[in-house]
């Protein structure tokens, strides 16, 4: 069953307070925790601050800045009042997922300036592992967390990392933490949400791995879709995607769409490129619809907007479309977009929009 991710937040959480209150009785300020140069004391409490932040930006729904507070534990407070903040804010983040509606964006920086509550819930697991991580190493106490939560962080905020032999090691990795056979060690990092690209009646919602792979097989990818969807080409292209970041190949941006329905977050197809612009600067369009959803210019006004995005890269000269002879619908919504045919053969008609 898809997640939303406030179960892996409180996971996450139930496992950093299980190692961090074990030793409570350490002096946590005079130890630097891991690679960071904060103390072990410091994380701690930055742990808890994020938490809060991200739960403040999806109650708070702001679209362009953070929500503008802090938070400060008492004077006095000890090691074991700074875990009991860890799990409070933990407890505040999963009930603020649980409560924002799938379809509900909020400001943040990397990449493209906003994420769901599935990116901050990934977000505040990857803050919680991470920091967990780096206070245990300068306290010199074992921790690994559960597998499924690092895969859960990768699969979603990680999209750009090839997965290596374990989830962990992966993340540890990504984010300059460890080493991984045949690959150089990272000093600059970053996560990225997926980019959505508005319209006048949609957004072009970007697909994650996690949405990939769930697409791919039976799943609905955590959208709701119109009757009838997703249909076999959506299935057919989001295995494509998963297998691309299987192989380390796959760049969101230049990954999958799935077009929802402003007027009730309703999935009605999915759009995207079949790889990254080539040396020439191509880069190759492909669409399809739930049969309820033609007719109506939806899949026009998506073909518009992505690819007037992608001609706005400095990579991109020519988008390209190939299209089967007989389907008139498709060439309709080409040529309606700007498209211009450019050749053809027996089989296909192939469009270009520069």
């Amino acid at each position: 069953m898809w997640t939303s991710g406030a179960e892996q937040v409180e996971q996450a959480v139930a496992e950093c307070v299980g190692v961090l209150g074990a030793v409570t009785d350490r002096d946590w300020e005079a130890v630097r925790a891991g690679r960071l140069e904060w103390s072990c004391r410091e994380t701690a409490v930055h742990i808890a601050e994020d938490l809060i932040a991200y739960a403040g930006q999806l109650a708070g729904r702001g679209p362009e800045a953070y929500t503008p507070f802090e938070i400060s534990l008492e004077e006095g407070t000890d090691n074991a009042g700074a875990v009991q903040v860890i799990r409070t804010m933990g407890v505040l983040l999963a009930a603020a997922i649980r409560t924002t509606p799938r379809e509900v964006r909020a400001f943040h920086p990397y990449p493209f300036r906003s994420a769901n509550r599935e990116g901050f819930a990934a977000m505040g697991v990857a803050e919680v592992l991470l920091h967990t991580h780096d206070v245990a190493e300068g306290l010199g106490v074992a921790y690994e967390p559960a597998a499924e939560l690092c895969d859960f962080v990768l699969t979603r905020i990680f999209p750009h990392v090839q997965p290596g032999p374990t989830p962990w090691r992966t993340l540890l990795w990504a984010t300059g933490r460890g080493e991984l056979p045949g690959r150089e060690p990272l000093t600059e990092w970053r996560w990225s949400n997926n980019l959505v690209i508005p319209t006048d009646r949609l957004t072009l919602q970007g697909v994650t791995p996690a949405a990939a792979g769930d697409l791919g097989t039976v799943g609905d990818g955590g959208f709701e879709w119109l009757d009838g969807g997703p249909v076999e080409g959506t299935r057919v292209g989001a295995g494509l995607v998963f297998k691309q970041y299987e192989d380390g190949v796959h760049r969101p941006e230049w990954g999958m769409y799935v077009l929802v329905r402003r007027e009730d977050g309703r999935a009605l197809g999915a759009m995207g490129f079949h790889s990254v612009p080539d040396e020439s600067g191509r880069v190759e369009v492909g669409y399809d619809l739930v049969e309820a959803a033609r007719g109506h210019g939806y899949a026009t006004e998506a073909l518009r907007a992505l690819s007037a995005w992608a001609l706005s890269r400095d990579a991109v000269r020519t988008v390209v479309a190939n299209v089967e002879r007989d389907n008139a619908p498709s060439h309709r919504v080409l040529a309606r977009a700007g498209f211009e045919a450019v050749a053809e053969d027996t089989e296909q008609v192939t469009y270009e929009l520069r």
